[in-house]
């Protein structure tokens, strides 16, 4: 029995993460691309559906603190929601917030170019974990200001 092209592997947010995952800047809808005769002509933009689900795609820039390699440490995870995933935890810093995965799933996929192939990963997610059972660093660090 072989695993077919394009197989997503359902994996725990805390196998894939252990050290978690920051996201910078803003949930986007993920677009499909527009030609300049597409604009000229005033032709709309349409967001991206996912075959296999029918749901729309959204996409945000994440890094990945537990990534060695800086090149493999940043790239985007695409959200499959019918609504746009709005993240349940504060900002650490300006335009970042750490976060936590539902649904999340991995596709196998080859990087890089020429002689320089490595394996990388496709991840989907369905949204956001709610942020009940850890605090956020910035929420201890309020709470640390505040004893002061």
């Amino acid at each position: 029995m072989a695993i077919e092209k394009g197989h997503r592997f359902a994996i725990d947010f805390d196998e894939a993460f252990p050290q978690g995952l920051v996201m910078v800047g803003e949930v986007i809808p993920d677009n499909e691309f527009q030609s300049r005769e597409d604009r000229a002509a005033g032709r709309p933009v349409r967001q991206r559906i996912d075959e296999a689900t029918g749901k729309r795609q959204w996409r945000a820039a994440v890094t990945d603190p537990g990534e060695t390699k800086a090149k493999r440490a940043s790239f985007e995870v695409t959200f499959l929601a019918d609504v746009q995933p709005v993240p349940t935890t504060s900002e650490a810093l300006p335009g970042m917030r750490p976060v936590e995965l539902e649904g999340l799933t991995a596709e196998p996929r080859v990087g890089g170019q020429g002689e320089f192939k490595y394996q990388t990963y496709v991840f989907r997610a369905t949204g956001f974990k709610a942020a009940a059972g850890k605090p956020s660093r910035s929420a201890s660090a309020t709470g640390d200001s505040k004893a002061a």
